[in-house]
């Protein structure tokens, strides 16, 4: 993990993107090579309610009671977790915002904070070829390292490369007709929200369709410029 040196700004960016975009894998990637923090709104709210805050506790009531977590909750635990020491690094928001009013309130919190966004980038994709890549995909059930049956296989068959685990496990939802009402889905969802960082000049687009080191390649140029 290379990190920041004393004359660089600690950057602070979105990724977004629909599912099998490769947002998981570039945010550990960009964890690893620059220090950032990634936040991801699922397990933001997971460690919220098992430490116990006071944003966790009205969370876990919501979810508990079938609900969604309202925005202002969301807020309030992504404003506690940037008080933590490590978030000084610089953020990747993964997953969050989802909508506009999400992505106002974002701006007025990190305004209190005396930070800003420093660039929002759109992982772009061809709906076709993204429904071929996700109905081929498949994690290690041991850490959630994630495979492809093309495109990322394990150097040896049948065994996870990071924990070396044998088991492996597909999500019953990746399937053509399902993941094409996934993309449908997220393209109306975050079309206001790309337009609403394009008129910020804060958008960066990346073809998600290239391959995982190309796709890096653009996003650590990013993240080189937003830290200068």
């Amino acid at each position: 993990m290379s990190g920041l040196n004393s004359a660089q700004k600690a950057p602070n960016l979105i990724l977004l993107g629909p599912p099998g975009a490769g947002k998981g894998t570039q945010a550990r990637m960009l964890t690893d090579g620059h220090g950032l923090v990634q936040l991801s709104t699922g397990d933001l709210l997971r460690e919220a309610v098992a430490r116990g805050t006071s944003a966790g506790k009205a969370a876990d009531e919501v979810m508990k009671a079938g609900g969604l977590v309202s925005d202002d909750i969301v807020i309030a635990i992504v404003n506690d977790r940037l008080d933590q020491p490590d978030a000084a690094a610089g953020v990747i928001f993964d997953g969050f915002p989802r909508t506009v009013a999400q992505a106002e309130a974002l701006d007025g919190l990190l305004a209190d904070k005396g930070l800003s966004l420093d660039a929002v980038v759109s992982l772009e994709v061809q709906d076709d070829a993204m429904i071929e890549r996700i109905s081929g995909r498949y994690t290690c059930a041991g850490c959630g390292e994630g495979y492809h049956d093309t495109y990322k296989t394990p150097a040896k068959a049948g065994a996870c490369d990071q924990c070396g685990g044998t088991e492996m496990k597909r999500r019953a939802d990746d399937n053509a007709e399902t993941v094409a009402e996934r993309l449908k889905a997220y393209h109306a969802q975050t079309a206001p929200l790309i337009a609403y960082y394009d008129f910020k000049r804060v958008l960066r687009r990346v073809d998600a369709m290239d391959d995982i080191g190309a796709i890096g390649t653009q996003l650590n140029a990013i993240v080189a410029k937003a830290s200068a």
